[in-house]
This record gives structure tokens, C-alpha cells and sequence, in this order.
């Protein structure tokens, strides 16, 4: 392999942090690792790893910095990959790729599960909350909001998948629509009505 280390961290020390450069992953050997996002009533935690799982692949696979924060849950050992080398392995040995996309799978069958126990409607609420403070405009104005999926869910403290979710609940309740790279809804009244209507629903 071009590039590859095994790596050792002590109980809570960082092994990455939000913002960082991603251009390795890695494969827990030993220990356990916490992964959390910032949000703004502090940090929440998304995922437990434990040896045999890998993380921090879509910051390499996509060259984007770090969305979470890594930390060693007691002593921990790591197997360090560049996405060249990463790359490589897939090509050479079809059943790595084959492997990462039968656990991203299960990790997508899992958020699935958590939102399915968890109710929509209650992920409508931060979303509706965070639109309509910062949003610019009167109560009976249309509300305009340029942002990211990824800006959505920091603003909300939900996942990318959460967010998404919402927003098309919003989108099915015709309460809001993408208009370029705009979020657009006809008025800040009618939103936050849609938090008292999903309750009653629920």
C-alpha cells in the first residue's frame, strides 16, 4: 500500500476535529470511537464505532473538510488509509468496496430506523424554528433564505438525512419551495403554523 499507519490515541484524545482537512479514513483495530457534531446547545453525539468499522470516508471520498469531531474512547487503535490508497485497494480487491458499501448500507438502514422512532414531525420543528428566525422579513412576508443542506442541518443540530427529510415534508405541505438556490415560503406566518398542524397530527 502507498500510505498506510497504524495509529495509536489515548482515552479522549481528538482524532479529528470539525473543519479538518479529510484526506484519510480510518479502520478501528482496538477501542472505540466517539463521534459527535457542534451544535448550538453544545456538542451531540451521532455514533459509537467499535473494532472492524471504518469512518471518516465521505470527507476523503468527496475532498471535503471534516463535518464531526473523532474522539478515542479509552485506548484506541487505528489503520490510517489515504483515498489514493484507499482507491487502490477497491480496484485491486473488489470486495473492499463491496464491504464499505454493505456497512454504509447498515448505517443508512440504522438513521432510518432512528427517524422512523423518532417521528418526522419532530424534526420539522427545529427546521421550521431555525427558518423562521433567519429568515429577514415581516410575519406576512415571503420568506427567502440562500443557504446549504449542510448550513440547514448545523443551524437544526439534525443530520443531513434529518434535514432533508424535513424539508421535503415542507416541500409535500406546499409550506415551501427551492427556488434556485433560494428557500422560498410565502410567509413566516404559514410556517410556523406547520409546527401546530404536524403536532395535532401526531
Amino acid at each position: 500500500m502507498r500510505r498506510a499507519f497504524q495509529r495509536h490515541f489515548d482515552d479522549g484524545e481528538i482524532i479529528f476535529d470539525e473543519g479538518d482537512e479529510g484526506v484519510d479514513l480510518y479502520v478501528i483495530q482496538a477501542g472505540r470511537v466517539q463521534i459527535s457534531r457542534s451544535g448550538n446547545s453544545g456538542p451531540r453525539i451521532v455514533a459509537q464505532l467499535g473494532p472492524g468499522e471504518f469512518f471518516g470516508e465521505m470527507s476523503v471520498v468527496l475532498a471535503e473538510a471534516r463535518t464531526a469531531r473523532a474522539v478515542a474512547v479509552g485506548s484506541t487503535d487505528l489503520l490510517e488509509l489515504d483515498g489514493e490508497t484507499l482507491e487502490a485497494m477497491c480496484m485491486e480487491r473488489p470486495e473492499i468496496a463491496i464491504r464499505m458499501i454493505q456497512r454504509l448500507a447498515l448505517r443508512l438502514i440504522g438513521v432510518e430506523r432512528r427517524l422512523a422512532a423518532l417521528g418526522l414531525d419532530d424534526l420539522v420543528g427545529p427546521l421550521v424554528r431555525f427558518l423562521t428566525t433567519e429568515a429577514d422579513c415581516e410575519l406576512d412576508e415571503e420568506l427567502r433564505l440562500r443557504t446549504s443542506l449542510r448550513d440547514l442541518a448545523e443551524g437544526c443540530e439534525l443530520s443531513l438525512q434529518e434535514t432533508h427529510q424535513a424539508l421535503h415534508r415542507l416541500m409535500d405541505e406546499k409550506l415551501i419551495r427551492l427556488d434556485d438556490d433560494e428557500l422560498v415560503a410565502q410567509d413566516r406566518t404559514a410556517l410556523s403554523a406547520a409546527m401546530t398542524k404536524f403536532a395535532r397530527a401526531s
